[in-house]
């Protein structure tokens, strides 16, 4: 059956007619399946019945507002919102950002500045609901966050004590205790005869035990993270954890539900370590525009970035004051904090 994602469904829910028919046909042009709405409750049911890919909401709706409609819409679906209002207040905007957008454009709009950006999100990860439908987190399936860390160590473990426990290390053992025969010519000069037969046995046996049973046990705390930092797509910074390929983000084996938009700014800063991102390069990498520079950046999209970064700091519990993983660079941007021990 075919996904909503290719058959690209679009939700319109704007209570102008004249707008909605603008956006019907600009989304159709643009190859969507487009489900147009005009309040809030026909179109969260639009969205929960379509599951589109993109959803253009309007704030001034009686009833039902955008923002309430935009956080609705957040508790079952991770659909691309793009909020289009007269209100063009830094406030409004924050606000619409928090409700759970992830683009706000103030009316009137260029129809294809709209397309521009919407085809921006698209060219990021949208995160899917799992197979059997219990997981609705926008950071993806966390079924793979537990497995990564955990696994790496039972690797290491297993490891260890294989070629310990192969006959061959045993069968030279043996020989180290029979070699001691040769000292039967030293046995007439003194007391050899009781003092070499007697402690071989224990002493050489007893350290040999020791070292199987307890190297395997050292090994498993020391192990542990080093599978994650070679490979499988893991970055790490002061036992902050973000994998780029799962889309998870852990402190230690904790588990962090960030947003696509606080994900891919955490991504970016722990990619480039100490460098200085500046708030207009985050906003051109949410919009799909990194290598982008003539696009205007209004203080309204920094201020975006500047909720976007608070919201992430919440979730991470990083005191401002004194961050363990994000710090600001007060008139430039953000970047990571230093290596805790350095």
């Amino acid at each position: 059956m075919e996904s909503s994602i290719d058959k690209r469904v679009a939700v319109i829910i704007e209570d102008d007619d004249d707008i909605r028919n603008l956006l019907e046909a600009v989304l159709t042009q643009a190859g969507f399946d487009v489900v147009a709405t005009a309040n809030g409750p026909d179109g969260i049911e639009a969205v929960r019945t379509h599951d589109p890919i993109v959803t253009t909401l309007d704030v001034n709706m009686p009833g039902m507002d955008g923002f309430e409609t935009a956080r609705r819409l957040r508790a079952f679906s991770t659909t691309y919102i793009v909020m289009l209002t007269a209100l063009s207040e830094e406030i409004d905007t924050l606000q619409g950002l928090d409700a759970g957008a992830d683009d706000y454009i103030n009316k009137p709009f260029r129809p294809r500045e709209l397309r521009a950006r919407i085809e921006a999100m698209l060219r990021r990860p949208r995160a899917v609901i799992a197979a059997d439908g219990s997981t609705l987190s926008p950071v993806g399936e966390p079924a793979p966050a537990a497995a990564a860390p955990v696994a790496a160590p039972a690797v290491a473990v297993a490891a260890a004590p294989l070629p310990v426990a192969q006959p061959e290390p045993v069968a030279y053992v043996a020989p180290v205790a029979a070699p001691v025969a040769p000292a039967a010519p030293v046995a007439p000069v003194a007391e050899p005869a009781p003092v070499y037969a007697a402690p071989p046995a224990p002493v050489y046996a007893a350290p040999v035990v020791a070292e199987l049973v307890t190297e395997p046990a050292a090994l498993v705390p020391v192990a542990a993270p080093a599978p994650q930092a070679s490979g499988g797509g893991w970055l790490e910074h002061n036992s902050l954890w973000l994998n780029i390929e799962t889309r998870v983000v852990q402190i230690d084996t904790t588990e962090i539900d960030l947003t696509r938009s606080e994900f891919d700014l955490l991504a970016a800063l722990m990619e480039s370590t100490r460098r200085v991102r500046t708030k207009a390069d985050l906003v051109l990498l949410l919009r799909g525009e990194s290598y982008v520079t003539s696009h205007f950046i209004s203080e309204s999209d920094k201020r975006a970035i500047e909720v976007h970064m608070a919201n992430l700091r919440k979730k991470l519990s990083d005191n401002t004051a004194s961050p363990r993983w994000i710090e600001t660079v007060r008139g430039v941007g953000y970047r990571l904090t230093a290596t805790e021990g350095s």
